[in-house]
């Protein structure tokens, strides 16, 4: 599939590098992407093994269209510039740095893909998950602005991780997730102010349906590219929450239609059904129309 300037992200599911068979499994799955993690699934005594396994799978190769990350351990651990390392020949798409606080973890992270022969595109996504890391959230996309080359298709971003988050503000982790709003919504200003993709946290509890597709309207509400998820079952919700409907691309096309035929009579704006169209409109709408054909040509 050629690149698209618009990559879905719906759905990306946790798999712990120390259970091959769910690597395995991953060349299955539906999800839009995989971060293949090496931090907090795998115990201490795993950590190699499991940064073999990550390796192997992907130069195995099988997963198609799937945007494929791994997560390493931090850079304050036995493990965590080795598994950087490791990540630059993988072959994945994209690393992802766990609790960044600073800009400095950025620099290190990529001067070990550099010393370690990583392709320029390979893009650094940072997990935001300390107060600290939300309160430099700026000078961190500032720094993977300045790091990423900006030609290619795959856009370093930040994910969420929420549960980390509300343990470090002692809040409690609600259903309508009110004590985590402004943490969520500055990082999402930040994200979209320096064109970066982001992906909202884990819903922890496997049995809540409704709290999880009540967690995913609310995800895309705010703006989130999509979910992060820890568990197969979940992968299917989340990618009929954070996809276009029907509706919503055939109004799309409605609107960039009567707006082309508007600027044709040399008309600025244009209403449809009672609705004022402007050009912002129109790009939202071009942005809609081309996430649905994206999303139809990986099925």
């Amino acid at each position: 599939m050629a690149a698209s300037k618009i990559r879905p992200r719906r759905s990306v599911l946790y798999m712990p590098g120390s259970n091959t068979r769910a690597l395995e499994k991953g060349r299955e799955l539906a999800a839009d992407g995989l971060i293949m993690d090496l931090e907090d699934a795998v115990a201490p005594d795993q950590k190699i093994v499991a940064r073999q396994n990550i390796c192997d799978a992907i130069a195995q190769g099988g997963y198609g269209n799937r945007e494929l990350m791994i997560r390493i351990n931090g850079y304050d651990t036995p493990w965590g510039h080795d598994d950087a390392a490791a990540v630059a020949s993988s072959g994945t798409h994209a690393i992802v740095v766990p609790k960044a606080e600073g800009p400095d973890i950025i620099q290190t992270t990529a001067a070990i893909l550099a010393d370690n022969g990583a392709p320029e595109n390979l893009a650094i996504w940072c997990m935001i998950e300390t107060p600290l890391g939300v309160l430099n959230a700026h000078a961190i996309a500032q720094a993977m602005k300045q790091t990423m080359k900006q030609a290619s298709p795959r856009m370093a971003g930040f994910i969420m991780g929420t549960s980390d988050l509300a343990k470090d503000l002692h809040a409690a982790h609600t259903r309508d997730r009110l004590p985590l709003l402004h943490s969520l919504g500055q990082c999402l200003l930040v994200a979209r102010a320096h064109g970066l993709a982001i992906l909202d946290g884990v819903h922890l509890d496997l049995a809540d349906d409704e709290g999880f597709l009540y967690s995913c309207q609310q995800g895309r509400e705010l703006g989130f590219d999509g979910k992060t998820l820890i568990h197969p079952k979940t992968i299917d919700m989340a990618n009929a929450a954070f996809a276009p409907d029907d509706q919503e691309v055939a109004w799309s096309v409605r609107i960039i239609d009567a707006f082309a035929e508007a600027q044709n009579k040399g008309q600025g704006v244009v209403v449809v059904d009672g609705k004022l169209i402007e050009n912002l409109h129109v790009e939202d709408a071009r942005r809609m129309v081309e996430l649905a054909k994206t999303i139809q040509e990986m099925t």
